[in-house]
Formats: C-alpha cells, structure tokens, sequence
C-alpha cells in the first residue's frame, strides 16, 4: 500500500468543521436547486418587467447596449466569487469572504451592508407584483385610481400586494429545506419557460428593425441617458452569490457553488438581454410614451394579443413570487451566519435551527417583518418606490467590493499571491481557480464595482424625485447608506462597552473569525 498517497477529501460535514461550524441546516440541495438560487434572486422576468421602462425612460431604445456591458462586469465579480464558494462553502458568504480576506471588523461591516441590502431587495422585489397584476386584471389594484407604481395609488396598491406576498414567502421559508428548494425548482423552471416563449413570441411579432437600439430617443446627452438607463441591468444581474449563500445546504458545495454562480449568472444575463430586445423590436410604438411607463407588460397585452399577454404575465407573476421567496431565503441564511457568530442583537435566538424543519425559523420571520416596514414608505410618497430599488441595489455593489477589494489585497500581497490556493472538492476534483487571470479579472471586477456604485447613488434629481423634485428622495440612497454605517458604528461601541452583552449569544469557540 501507498502510505504517501493523498487521503481522501473530507465529507461536507467535516469540510465545515474545519471552519468551526457544524452540520444543523439540512443538506439536501443538489445541483439544479443551487442553480436556481441564484437563478431566481436574480430573476429575469421579475426585474426587467419592473425596470424595463425606467431604463427606456432615459436611455431610450439604446439602453440595450448596456446590458452586454453591466453583464461584462458582473460576471467579472461572478469569477471572483467561484473561487471563493469552492474555498469557502459556508453560509452567509459575503460575510464570511470578507471577514476571512480581511479583518473580523471589516467582515462584519460587509455583513451588515449586504443583510440590509437584500432585506430592501426582499421589499423591492415584492413591490414588483403591481407592474403585472394590475395588467391581469382590473380587479387587483385593490385601492382603485392609477395602476401606475409611480402613482399615489399604484404605489399604495404595490405596498398591500406586496404585504400579501411577503406573509406567503415568510411562511415558505420557515416550513421545511425540502419544501422550499422544491418550490424555488419548479418556479426557476416556470420562469425559465415563459421567459424562452417570451422571446421567440415576440420576436415572431417584431415591428421595429434592430437599428432602433441606437437610438436614445431624444434624451438629451447620450453619455447620462445611458449611465441611467443601465439601471436596468444593474438592478437585475444581482444575486448569483445565493448558491454560495446556500453552501451548507447543497451536497458537494465546493464543486457545485462554484459553477452554479457562474451558470445562474450566465443564464440570467442571456435570457434577459434576449427579452429586453425582443421587446423593443415587438414595441407598436417607440414614441406614444407607453413604453416608459408600462414597459414590457404594454408590449406583451398589445403585440400578443390580450389573452397570451395576459397569460405571459401570470407567468411573471409566478417569478415575482419565486424571486421573492429566494431573495429572503438568502437574507435569513446571511443573518443566521452572522447571529451564529455571535455579532448581531438577539444571537442567541437567531441562531437557532429547527431540528425537525432544518430552517432558522427566527431569521425568516426578522426578514419578512423588516422587508414589510420597508414596504410601508410606499404609502408615503410614490418616489419612494424607485428610492427603495436604488437603494437596495447600493448596498449590494457596495457589499460585493467589500469583497472583491480585500481579495484583490490578497492577491497583491497575500496568500492569494501568485493565484487561488490549491486544493480538491468534495469528489476529489481540483477546486475552481482562474489561475494567472484571477489577478487581472479581480482588479477589473473591484473597478467595475466601484463604478457602478457612484453611478448608482448620484443623486439625480431628475432620476429619483421626477415628480416633486424633494431633496429627501434625491438623496435618500445616499442618506440611507450613511444612516446604515452609522447604525453600525454605534452597535458596534455599544457592543465594545458591553451594553448590548446581553442580547448576543456567545460565538461557537472555533468559529471566532467572525467575530466582531
């Protein structure tokens, strides 16, 4: 016998030992429930069908063109995240990157941002249900006047449907692992369905020639009606890290994360790049204004007739749905792993797993309360509805620097120097690595990130307060994220002095890289 050869690679449960951790969520996932995590955060139907008409508004047709470059850019960051899923398959992943590529401070500041901002997304996401059920049917906009989220009732209306969705998901993701990946399954399926008859149907009802994506539609300076009108895609191609996000629950995660995120991501950014063309080419009209108002779901009832649209739309009303049941499913495993750790109020009782359902129960219902106060902003003023989206979308770009900078750091001057440690996955493969492009590939991605942030948060007020012009709305992405790192600032003091002690639980011994 070779006494010299390689034993074998450890069992999930004991690769997550060696982070201090162990086994309570149920590992059930295979590779297609990884996929569409990722897949269904991201949703293509959900998103673009709710900020179609933003990009249209300023960017004209011409909008287009910056989906293949926001799509360039992420899946920079995507690469930068295999990597790291295959070396760090642990729950609440951004996180926990960040904290073991840089300082337990710093980490733990990445947490905050990221929780936060899916918890926005969570909101965000449910607000979508009013671009498309109110085209459904007359009947769902509850609160009767103008559909329209940009309006005083279509915003109330999107705040009630969005409470109803949000009690629903919450439930989903406190009932049982099993249950949720099988419904997150058969939703990205649904989706990814209705999404490719989407395309081929409209593109089969093209009224337009290709050439009109060049045209920005008379919107003044091409360069700033393209910087907003890649909002769209921006605010889309989010969220492919929730198979990392998902780590503990999928079987073989350093094989299976690492390709899921890039798949999702891939995926996603094809199908929605395809929909978003095929619209403007099926479009009746490009100047009666309906286009940057009603986005899609107009070109869907008009082009297709009232009954396929019609029927098209429930299709995104079942993505809207998923979506939202994904993005907060990501949001409760991201503050599970931080409450395990010990760094958040209340530890003690959001660590806590269900034995029997495999589910942090406490996380869930935190998130689903949260996101819903979120949701109440609409009843104040319609503006809020575009400030909550922007928001939500700062802060994960925000989140994901605080990443790709720390492994970027690492590259230089690290242990990443020279590439991605080595290593094997659960089935004995290589681990996923860029090799000698991780240097060049990360530098772009962090550039990337930076980029759209500050092309995010500009307050414009022509963008974010269009109807009243209040300086709160055109700030409120910047005021917010200061009010979230001082939020953060001040727990973290409070927790130094101890005054807060006593609503946090004691982190695992092995796990205090976490720490705060």
């Amino acid at each position: 016998m070779d006494v010299t050869a390689t034993p074998p690679p450890p069992t999930d449960e004991a690769a997550l030992r060696t982070f201090g951790y162990r086994q309570e969520l149920h590992r059930s996932m295979g590779r297609y429930a990884s996929f569409a995590a990722g897949f269904s955060f991201i949703s293509v139907l959900t998103t673009v069908f709710q900020f179609f008409a933003i990009g249209y508004s300023f960017g004209g047709a011409a909008f287009f063109w910056t989906w293949p470059v926001v799509l360039a850019g992420q899946l920079l960051v995507a690469l930068c995240f295999a990597e790291l899923a295959a070396r760090y398959p642990i729950s609440g992943s951004i996180y926990q990157w960040s904290t073991r590529l840089s300082t337990p401070a710093f980490g733990w500041f990445a947490g905050w941002i990221m929780i936060l901002g899916q918890i926005v997304v969570i909101a965000a996401a449910a607000l979508a249900l009013q671009v498309v059920l109110p085209s459904i049917w007359s009947g769902f906009q509850l609160v009767g006047g103008d559909p329209a989220p940009t309006t005083a009732t279509g915003a109330a209306n999107a705040a009630i449907l969005g409470l109803i969705l949000l009690a629903l998901t919450t439930a989903v993701n406190v009932i049982d692992n099993r249950v949720l990946a099988r419904v997150n399954s058969i939703g990205v399926t649904t989706e990814i369905i209705g999404a490719v008859l989407i395309v081929v149907l409209l593109l089969t009802h093209a009224e337009n020639a290709p050439g009109v994506t060049f045209s920005t539609g008379g919107q003044g300076g091409a360069i700033g009606a393209l910087l907003v009108g890649s909002f769209t895609a921006a605010y889309v191609l989010i969220g492919f890290d929730s198979a990392g996000e998902l780590s503990e629950e999928t079987r073989n995660p350093r094989r299976v994360a690492p390709r899921t995120i890039l798949t999702a991501l891939t995926a996603a950014g094809l199908l929605g790049g395809l929909i978003i063309f095929a619209g403007l080419l099926a479009a009746p009209s490009l100047t009666d204004g309906r286009l940057a108002t009603e986005g899609l779901s107009y070109v869907l009832t008009s082009s297709l007739g009232d009954w396929v649209g019609k029927l098209l739309l429930a299709d995104v009303t079942v993505a809207i749905a998923v979506a939202t049941m994904a993005i907060q499913t990501a949001a409760t495993r991201m503050l599970f792993s931080m409450a395990r750790d010990g760094v958040v109020p209340f530890s003690g009782a959001l660590s806590r797993v269900s034995p029997r359902t495999g589910m942090p129960t406490g996380p869930a219902l935190v998130t689903g309360l949260l996101a819903a106060a979120i949701l109440l902003l609409n009843f104040a003023s319609p503006e809020a509805f575009l400030a909550i989206g922007t928001t939500c979308i700062v802060l994960l770009y925000l989140a994901y620097a605080m990443v790709t900078g720390p492994l970027l750091a690492q590259r230089l001057r690290g242990p990443w120097r020279g590439g991605a440690p080595a290593g094997t996955a659960e089935d004995g493969t290589p681990l996923f690595s860029m090799g000698r492009w991780g240097l060049p590939v990360n530098a772009l991605a962090f550039c990337y990130g930076l980029a759209m942030t500050v092309n995010l948060a500009w307050p414009r007020a022509e963008v974010y307060a269009p109807l009243t012009g209040h300086w709160f709305f055109q700030w409120f992405t910047l005021l917010f994220l200061a009010a979230v790192v001082a939020l953060g600032l001040l727990y973290r003091r409070l927790r130094r002095t101890g005054s807060v002690a006593a609503a946090a639980a004691e982190p695992l011994p092995v796990a205090n890289a976490g720490q705060a």
